[in-house]
């Protein structure tokens, strides 16, 4: 009998080796993280990279009021030009097995819909999460809505309509007639993001913590000439939320492609590079309105290091 076993143990290896058994199919597996939708049976790579895909949202610790002795509000900013930011930048399109921070929000919005963007409402700083965009009707797929989900991934123009013949038309009065057309933002066109965060000492644990409250991307606002007038955020979108989708997502790691994380766990273990530029403050202003080029950097650097401070002498408050 054990011999027998022995055997079919033996077969099934050689069998599996050959490529007989076990690969039809294989590569069809519908992973989140996928990208690209491949048509071929071929699997790209020895195996199927189902950890990332496949994990569960790590949990906070539980927080009461009580606990917290000491706390900061702190709005940062990820300049996507420096070298630490650049897994969040990159691939600028979607290769089969990772894709860049904008591109999965964008999945996490039109596709997936599990994540909800926040209208600023014309304010630039309009960060409190006032304004959800939601269908009237609770019809996700209404054509109203999803018309306008689109417009905050993209720029609108006004070009003039052309005929059949791509012959401009005009109306009664001679005028051309004009139609807005939206032109969807690219992974390039996505210049930063910000983050609004809450610093605490919890001493219930006795450490100084974080959480990130929102996120927002940055483009640049053109104006009709096709030159930069200024930088705008998009929209915001709640980060708890956002953890469920950005979970499921790789992010390179140029030292082991066998040990990727999740773009869940970069903002975790915070591995990115960013600037202060707003604190909590009776003004509500950033420290770009009485400060300006390096001395804003300056004061960047005294609110980091007053919080480092802080956590070594909470005790004596």
């Amino acid at each position: 009998m054990l011999r027998n076993c022995i055997k079919i143990s033996a077969l099934l290896a050689v069998l599996t080796t050959q490529g007989v058994l076990f690969n039809t199919g294989i590569a069809q597996q519908v992973l989140p993280s996928s990208g690209v939708t491949v048509e071929s049976n071929v699997l790209d790579g020895v195996y199927v990279q189902e950890h990332i895909p496949t994990k569960r949202v790590i949990q906070y610790a539980s927080l009461r009021e009580a606990d917290v002795l000491w706390s900061k509000r702190i709005w940062r900013t990820l300049d996507l030009r420096e070298k630490m930011n650049h897994p969040l930048f990159y691939p600028l399109e979607p290769l089969s097995d990772r894709r860049s921070l904008w591109d999965v929000i964008r999945y996490g919005v039109l596709e997936e819909g599990a994540m909800t963007i926040y209208d600023l409402n014309g304010f630039e700083m309009d960060d409190q999460f006032k304004y959800p965009v939601k269908p009237k009707n609770g019809n996700a797929q209404d054509p109203e809505f999803q018309k306008r989900l689109m417009s905050f991934f993209g720029s609108e123009s006004e070009i003039e309509k052309m005929d059949e013949n791509d012959e401009p038309m005009y109306d009664e009065l001679g005028d051309p007639i004009l139609e807005t057309v939206v032109s969807e933002y690219k992974a390039r066109d996505i210049i930063r993001y910000e983050l609004k965060e809450d610093w605490f000492f919890d001493k219930q644990r006795s450490v100084m913590d974080v959480r990130i409250i929102g996120i927002s991307p940055l483009v640049y606002d053109y104006d009709p000439s096709g030159d930069v007038k200024a930088v705008k955020n998009l929209f915001w979108l709640y980060f708890p939320e956002c953890r469920y989708t950005f979970q499921n997502f790789f992010v390179y790691n140029g030292d082991n492609d066998a040990m990727r994380m999740s773009f869940d766990d970069l903002f975790w273990k915070r591995r990115f590079s960013s600037y202060i530029h707003k604190e909590s403050n009776v003004f509500d202003r950033t420290i770009g309105q009485p400060y300006d080029g390096v001395d804003a950097l300056l004061e960047s650097e005294r609110i980091k290091k007053e919080m480092f401070l802080i956590e070594h002498d909470v005790w004596n408050l």
